[in-house]
Formats: structure tokens, C-alpha cells, sequence
């Protein structure tokens, strides 16, 4: 299994020093992604800004949107054009995760309905195909630039049955947002069947997500973090902060726990901004 590390870009005040040096640190350390995760109503990075910042100072690195929430954003062609710029300008190393996501003060602030949003993804998805097929669109042809591969590696996320169908049916494989290693079982499971059930050839590659703090600020880190960024759910964000991996020994334990559930690639998200944090999760890994 890969392991491979969240970019700090959700972390209040996190500079622009903090997130280059965090991208060098993690490509020499080896880790096999940076990834982010997305809302409009914080304090954050927009997804897309952060990983074409990270790619200019990285050359091997997967660039992964675990996830990018893709209806909010209102014209699909658009996000089809930066994913597919972000692509090209890495050499073909961005991985765009996308789902519908769940917060109604984000989709209000995009001016887009929320309860419509699985018909606006679905739409998009069809759209963004054509786009990266390289069909035509008006007098100067197709929507570049095209991307290397011919279109960014796509992996879509959410736990309904149309998540599982829609990346059987678009994708290259399904995104878990959080969780345990049984519940990444289950889904992993669910995918497989929709990928058989759709005719697709091979396997789908899966993705699992989890926190992690290190070092003696740990507990802080992760309460004082994940506490604010899901505030919105209540008493459940203290549950959230709860699991973070705090040491090494839960760190090992969480990676041998996706591992064993099939998980092709896991990817840790930060609490703690420091560039140092690389190095200590490099080294609970090793």
C-alpha cells in the first residue's frame, strides 16, 4: 500500500513558506501523494491553487484532490479546464477526487442549489469526458490544454450506492472520506461489485483517508485543528479529533489496518502546519 500526506493548505494561517517547504519534504521523503481537501466557507487553499503551487517546486509526487467537491463549483467546463491545466503543468501527476460533499453554507455561498447537487455532478462528469476527449466546443476547437494521459487519473468519493456507480461508471476508483479499516472494507467491497457490474476490465484502485499529529504539541494540534474545521457536526468533531493517529505506534497501526483491508493508497492529512511533521510521520512509517 502507498502511503502518502495531506498538504497543511486546510490549517488556518498556513503560509506559503509552510506549504512549498511541506511539498520538498515530502517528495524527498517519499511519500507517494500530496493530497487536499476542499470547502469555499473557511480559512483554506482553494484545492486546485494549492497542489499547481506544490507542483512547482515537485517533480515525482501524485498531486491528489481527496476530494475536490465539484458542484459548487457552477461551470463545469471550467473546472475541467484547471484540473486538466494542473495536469499538464505536473507532467501528468494530478489525481482529482471528486464527490458531491454535504455542506449547504458552501453550496449558498457558490449560488448553487444544494439539493441539486448529484444531477450537477452527474452532468459534469459527462461534460468533462468530452472535454478531455478532445470534442469540439466552438470555433477554436476543443477545451485545452489536453492532458498528457488523456484525461487526469479521477477517483470519486462518497458512500451512497450512485458513488459506487459513478465510479464504476467514470472513474478509475472510489475515495473514502474517513473511517475505519472495516468501513473501507465494505466500500472497497461495494465498488468492486458496481466495477464488475458496469462490464469495466481490471480493478479499481482505492483510497482511504486519516489524521495524524506528532511530536509533543499532538493533542493540541489535533483538538485545536479538528475541532474548528468540523465544528459544523457538533459533538462528533471532538470524535474526529479523538482518532487522529498521535503517535507512532498508531500510525503503524493505522497503516496496517488499511493494508490488510486492501487499501491501495492511504493518505495521512496534517493537524500541525510545521514542515517538521514530514519527517516524523517519515519516520513512524519506516
Amino acid at each position: 500500500m502507498d502511503v502518502a500526506i495531506g498538504l497543511p493548505s486546510t490549517i488556518r494561517g498556513v503560509g506559503r513558506d509552510q506549504l512549498l517547504e511541506w511539498a520538498r519534504r515530502a517528495e524527498a521523503r517519499g511519500f507517494s501523494s500530496l493530497g487536499t481537501i476542499d470547502r469555499i466557507v473557511y480559512d483554506n487553499y482553494e484545492p486546485l491553487i494549492a497542489l499547481a503551487a506544490a507542483a512547482a517546486v515537485t517533480e515525482r509526487i501524485r498531486l491528489a484532490t481527496t476530494i475536490l467537491i465539484a458542484p459548487y463549483r457552477a461551470n463545469g467546463a471550467l473546472v475541467a479546464k484547471q484540473a486538466a491545466s494542473v495536469d499538464r503543468l505536473s507532467n501528468g501527476r494530478l489525481v482529482l477526487g471528486v464527490a458531491v460533499g454535504g455542506r449547504e453554507d458552501d453550496y449558498d455561498a457558490s449560488g448553487v442549489d444544494f439539493h441539486a447537487r448529484g444531477r450537477r455532478f452527474e452532468e459534469m462528469l459527462e461534460q468533462w469526458q468530452a472535454i478531455w476527449a478532445g470534442e469540439s466546443f466552438g470555433t477554436a476547437g476543443a477545451i485545452g490544454p489536453r492532458p498528457p494521459r488523456g484525461r487526469p487519473t479521477l477517483m470519486l468519493g462518497g458512500t451512497a450506492d450512485v458513488a459506487f456507480e459513478r465510479a464504476a461508471r467514470y472513474g478509475d476508483g472510489w475515495v473514502m472520506g474517513g473511517g475505519a479499516p472495516d468501513q473501507f472494507g465494505e466500500g472497497a467491497a461495494k465498488t468492486r461489485t458496481a466495477w464488475e457490474a458496469a462490464g469495466r476490465e481490471g480493478a479499481p484502485r482505492t483510497m482511504a483517508l486519516g489524521y495524524f499529529a506528532l511530536g509533543d504539541r499532538a493533542e493540541q494540534a489535533a483538538n485545536g485543528y479538528l475541532r474548528d474545521y468540523y465544528a459544523f457536526l457538533g459533538e462528533y468533531a471532538g470524535m474526529i479529533a479523538g482518532s487522529a493517529a498521535k503517535d507512532a505506534g498508531t500510525v503503524k497501526q493505522y497503516v496496517q489496518g488499511f493494508s490488510d483491508a486492501g487499501c491501495d493508497e492511504l493518505v495521512l492529512f496534517p493537524c500541525d502546519p510545521d514542515p517538521g511533521q514530514v519527517d516524523l510521520l517519515a519516520e513512524a512509517i519506516a
